[in-house]
């Protein structure tokens, strides 16, 4: 079955209501295989929020890429951990990972942490001065003022 790129219809949709599913829509349903479990918040009117469950990962273990709309976060651990005895169980993923989020026009990627086990990337919208909306004024005839009689020529 064939899948198609439907990200360049969004962008041409009114308004920004659309983030979250473009955020969340990265190349259809096996892209990502739900690892790693990832939250997308709003922290304010233009700002945003994506957070990353990466328990086990280090910081130089991650890295993070924003390219031509699309971000991609990829983890892949370089060193396997000393272990003082036999794993009996083992419920902490430890494989190498890479996320896509599909980001709308002029989002931009602020910073990163980690903090906790959870990688939060900020991202702001800043839409540049000549595209955002203004004002055109009407131009049309002059008012009359009281008193004035408009002549018919």
């Amino acid at each position: 079955m064939r899948q198609y790129d439907l990200s360049p219809l969004y962008r041409s949709t009114v308004g920004f209501d659309r983030l979250f599913s473009m955020l969340d829509q990265f190349g259809g349903p096996d892209a990502g295989g739900g690892y790693p479990p990832y939250n997308i918040e709003r922290t304010g009117e233009n700002d945003y929020r994506i957070s990353i469950a990466v328990a086990g990962f280090k910081d130089d273990e991650l890295s993070i890429e924003s390219k031509e709309n699309v971000l991609t976060v990829r983890g892949e651990q370089k060193t396997a951990e000393q272990r003082r005895g036999e794993m009996l169980y083992q419920g902490i993923a430890a494989r190498a990972f890479e996320r896509r989020f599909q980001l709308a026009d002029y989002v931009q990627v602020k910073g990163a942490a980690l903090e906790n086990g959870l990688l939060h990337i900020e991202l702001v919208r800043e839409v540049p001065e000549a595209k955002k909306p203004r004002l055109i004024p009407i131009a049309g005839s002059t008012p009359l003022v009281e008193g004035e009689t408009q002549k018919a020529a």
